[in-house]
Parts: C-alpha cells; structure tokens; sequence
C-alpha cells in the first residue's frame, strides 16, 4: 500500500502579491482573477512574506497572525 498525499485545497498567497490587486477590497474571488491561486483551490489563506503598503480591506481569506498584523499596520482590515 501507498500512503498518497491528498493535494492540499487550501492555497498560501504571499502578503507582497496582493499588491498586484487593482482594487481596495480583496476576496478569493479577487485573488482566483488575479491568478494568485490555483484553480483547484477552495480557500486561501494569507502568510507574511515581504511588505504591503497600501490599505486593503480582506474578506472571506484567513490570514496568519504575521499576515495580519502587516494588512492592520498599512491601515487594512479582515473581515470574516
């Protein structure tokens, strides 16, 4: 028997990329245009990876508590 990895439905989008957003608002829609996510994806999930410097409201998209702090701190807010 083989132990196969299932591929993992949630996609991790680095914090830099949602700079390449046209936009203030940000939701899995957004980021599947944006092509930030795979197809297969059924959820994102945000990780801290570099700087973001414009304010963004993220909806429906969990994010890590680094990712979180840095959307806050360019003056952005998570909305569940």
């Amino acid at each position: 028997t083989t132990n196969q990895v299932k591929p993992s439905t949630t996609a991790e989008v680095l914090l830099y990329k949602l700079e390449l957003i046209e936009g203030d608002v940000v939701d899995f829609a957004t980021l599947k245009a944006a092509k930030l996510v795979p197809s297969t994806a059924k959820r994102a999930k945000i990780v801290k990876k570099g700087e973001l410097s414009r304010k963004l409201t993220i909806k429906g998209v969990a994010a890590t508590a680094g990712a979180k702090t840095a959307i806050e701190a360019a003056g952005g807010s998570i909305e569940e």
